[in-house]
């Protein structure tokens, strides 16, 4: 028998063996054939979040963690609230269910052999059921959002009505910020949540804030309430008056009423806007309202009021009013009727004299002056124009000579004999005499124009109007005896003398004579 073939000779680096000192594994499960149906069974089922695809699979690690995800969202969405769960959580949790979903179906088309065989009807069966998880966690967790939303907006109504209460307590003007804020917030429930349970108490809340708003009327405080009142009527401009309701004319009649009792009350006392104030306000806002009727007759009450205190203690306090009332009546508009400011008028009239006769008697002869003067000059076909100009010119007189106003002047004449006062002119100027005793009146006589100066006081006395051959201008007064008070002042042309005041007594039986000249410095003298 022939040798066999030589031995082979070992490599040089034979492959070093690996030892095993634990158990032996078993080796791993073969893939097993293409099945579809588990591939969609385990896509569907990794669809509901909760990893049974992957638990179909036997992959518990996949399991898990998909489970863990879904407990992550619901850590993040719960308790629902009103902002719902954040976008990137929303979008982070569906893409990894997209993604469990495609990786299931993969590793569930070739699984090995060793994992669950499903029926292909039980399989989509069972994923379209478990497909309601995900689906009926959104229609609760919508549900319980919705809850959070509504109780939100209640909140807010709640806070808004609160926010209404505090600034009740705060006068208009200064809580009108608050007012409008709170009316920004009820627009903002009907527009943008007109379906909401706070939506629907809106028009309640309104109810109270109308109340809150026009309290001052309901404290018959009509003049603080003017403002409140005319801001409700702009209401309607941000609340859509189907939630109104009856709200939207609720102030009409109280701002009309308040709009004439306060602009009644204000009658007489109160300075011209150049509108008629409240009533004019009423007129133009409500001309065809019971309450506009009664501006024409609360016109006639306040001049007949006013007029009745002119035989009072301070008829030139009412006669201001009644000028007042007069202002008022010609700013008012139709249906004012215009004989209101005739009446108004002619009680002002009656007003101006009787205050210059009262000023006159408190001795304020420069206010009575001014009063009669204008009297006079206004009034011209007045049959007392005479008289206040007898007034006037003696509280003339009586600002530089009080006995003058002693009495008011004579309104007649007296009768008996009459005695005469000629009153010559020594000075350059014009000179006007006014004088008051049981008559009253005033001349004015031509200044003398060869006639200069004198250098004093005493000069004049002695020297003045006694110029041999010498002719000066000159008038004659013819006056019942009396006593008299007398005031020589400049009466045409640039004033170069002072006035000067003076008295004296007419005597029957005797004629008289008074001479004016002008003293060096500007003094007027006279001789009597």
């Amino acid at each position: 028998m022939p040798p066999g073939p030589p031995p082979a000779t070992p490599p040089d680096h034979a492959p070093a063996e690996v030892l095993w000192f634990g158990p032996p594994q078993p080796p791993a499960a073969p893939p097993g054939p293409p099945d579809p149906v588990r591939a969609v069974a385990a896509g569907l089922l990794n669809l509901s979040g909760l990893g049974l695809g992957y638990a179909l699979l036997r992959h518990w690690a996949l399991t898990a963690l998909c489970l863990a995800a879904t407990a992550g969202l619901l850590i993040v969405a719960l308790p629902a609230d009103a902002g719902g769960v954040p976008a990137w959580a929303v979008a982070g949790y569906l893409a990894l269910l997209l993604i469990a979903a495609l990786d299931g179906a993969r590793r569930g088309l070739r699984a090995p052999s060793t994992a669950v065989r499903v029926r292909p009807v039980a399989a989509l069966v069972l994923g379209v059921l478990l497909l309601a998880v995900p689906a009926g966690g959104a229609v609760g967790y919508g549900a319980l959002r919705d809850d959070a939303v509504q109780a939100m907006l209640l909140d807010r109504l709640e806070r808004t009505d609160a926010l209404v209460e505090r600034a009740s307590g705060e006068d208009f003007a200064q809580a009108r910020p608050d007012y409008r804020t709170a009316l920004g917030r009820y627009h903002d429930l009907t527009e943008n949540h007109p379906g909401s349970r706070a939506a629907h108490r809106v028009h309640d809340s309104l109810v109270a804030y109308y109340r809150t708003v026009a309290a001052p009327y309901a404290d018959h405080d009509h003049c603080a309430a003017v403002a409140p009142l005319a801001y409700l009527r702009d209401v309607p401009r941000s609340i859509d008056r189907s939630v109104l309701g009856d709200l939207a004319g609720w102030p009409d009649a109280r701002l009309a009423t308040s709009l004439l009792a306060c602009g009644t009350g204000k009658l007489g006392s109160g300075e011209s806007d150049g509108q008629g104030g409240e009533l004019g306000q009423l007129l133009r806002t409500f001309p065809g309202s019971k309450q506009a009727a009664g501006v024409e007759p609360a016109l006639h009450d306040a001049v007949e009021r006013r007029a009745g205190e002119l035989d009072g203690a301070e008829p030139c306090r009412a006669t201001d009013a009644l000028r007042r009332i007069g202002d008022t009546a010609r700013e008012l508009p139709a249906p004012a009727p215009a004989h209101l400011r005739g009446d108004v008028g002619r009680a002002v009239r009656d007003g101006e004299y009787a205050c210059g006769i009262d000023q006159f008697a408190d001795k304020e002869f420069g206010a009575a002056r001014t009063t009669m003067t204008g009297f006079a000059g206004t009034y011209r076909s007045d049959k007392r124009r005479g008289r206040a100009q007898q007034v006037a010119i003696a509280a003339e007189i009586a600002e530089q000579r009080p006995a003058a106003g002693l009495h008011l002047p004579p309104a007649h004449a007296p009768g008996g004999t009459r005695m005469e006062l000629v009153i010559s002119n020594d000075g350059p100027d014009p000179v006007e005499v006014l004088y008051t005793g049981p008559v009253t009146g005033r001349v004015t006589i031509a200044g003398c124009g060869s006639c200069r100066t004198y250098a004093t006081e005493a000069a004049g006395r002695s020297k003045a109007c006694r110029a041999s051959g010498k002719t000066y201008p000159h008038t004659t007064l013819r006056l019942p005896a009396g006593s008299y008070d007398f005031l020589h002042k400049p009466g045409g042309g640039p004033a170069t003398a002072n006035s000067r005041a003076a008295g004296g007594t007419i005597a029957p039986g005797y004629t008289y004579t008074q001479c004016s000249y002008v003293v060096g410095g500007g003094g007027l003298g006279q001789n009597l």
